[in-house]
């Protein structure tokens, strides 16, 4: 049966379930706003009990994905395969956090936006038969990316009010064919859009075009309006972006104010936690929708979200070579069920 819509999406006959949800985050992370919601919560350091912070981030994608298996009831061998993405370098923090489970995986990197792709890929895989029981996972961390992409932390380089905090923590999800209260029933996969920023410490302004091009598409493939959805829902936007989505979606006709949520703003406080204009890092949507967001669909608050992840696709190589930052968001449609 004809699963395509429209331009960009895809409606899934047979929606994938997601199983459950889990997360692990920083103490920083553990003192925001969704403190309470969170699996588990780490020690001011950061280390998790490890000698680097690249190696921390490998132990939370384990410890996520370890805890999910659990809560889905099943057993680690039951998985087929593993999406899974964080945003250094060749993935490590995947490759070496995912190895002991002995699981066919595929790496992503779709930077902040991976969470969108992993869910997005997992959900074709079901819901086309392909596997019975799939693994979501991505990560970040707050020492690990800035060294990768930014400055040494002792160096103490002042933050402009336009950046964001990479979160410090990971989420994983297991979706299967049926048995849960929460299912994935389409998906709007995103393009890359570029128009032309250049700051990589504005992630906000860089992303905000590729969030306002896949919601748009998203309500054009399926002639739905911003009201058919009790929330949509950015990953990593922040209090810059979110003006910037607000207005290129006005030029488009739509107002999503009554429904937008972000997770780069809900995860810490801004007035008490000096991150600025919100959270970042793959991790930030991915444990906000594991503790947060997910719960309230499986009780039937929301009937149905949009979950679009946001990517500012910035590499330090194209960076130091004078390129723009794109942008990429991922559309994932959520049902209560």
């Amino acid at each position: 049966m004809e699963q395509i819509v429209g331009k960009q999406s895809i409606q899934f006959h047979q929606g994938a379930h997601i199983l459950s949800a889990a997360s692990i985050v920083g103490k920083k992370e553990g003192d925001g706003p969704l403190g309470k919601y969170f699996d588990k919560v780490g020690k001011e350091d950061g280390l998790f009990g490890c000698a680097s912070w690249e190696e921390a981030e490998s132990h939370l994608q384990k410890e996520a994905v370890s805890m999910a298996i659990k809560k889905a009831g099943i057993e680690t061998w039951q998985l087929r395969m593993i999406y899974a993405g964080d945003l250094l370098a060749q993935t490590i923090a995947s490759s070496f956090g995912v190895m002991g489970f002995d699981t066919p995986v595929y790496g992503l990197y779709g930077a902040c936006s991976t969470m969108g792709e992993a869910l997005s890929l997992s959900a074709m895989a079901v819901s086309g038969g392909y596997a019975p029981y799939v693994a979501a996972v991505t990560s970040s961390h707050f020492g690990s990316a800035e060294k990768e992409f930014r400055f040494p932390l002792g160096y103490g380089n002042q933050r402009p009010l336009s950046a964001t905090w990479t979160v410090t923590g990971s989420g994983a999800c297991v979706l299967g064919t049926k048995g849960g209260k929460a299912r994935i029933v389409g998906i709007t996969t995103g393009k890359i859009v570029d128009y032309g920023f250049k700051d990589s410490l504005n992630m906000g302004a860089c992303m905000a075009p590729a969030a306002c091009d896949t919601i748009y598409q998203n309500l054009m493939d399926f002639n739905y309006l911003p009201e058919d959805y009790d929330r949509i829902i950015t990953g990593d936007l922040g209090e810059v972006g979110q003006r910037i989505l607000f207005d290129l979606l006005k030029e488009k006709g739509f107002n999503i104010e009554k429904q937008h949520m972000d997770c780069g703003i809900e995860i810490f406080d801004q007035d008490t936690q000096d991150t600025h204009a919100g959270g970042s890092g793959c991790g930030c949507a991915a444990v906000t929708f594991a503790s947060y967001i997910l719960p309230k669909i499986e009780k039937g608050e929301w009937k149905r979200i949009l979950f679009v992840p946001t990517g500012a696709l910035l590499s330090k190589v194209s960076y130091n070579e004078g390129k723009s930052v794109p942008g990429i968001a991922q559309a994932v449609m959520i049902e209560h069920c």
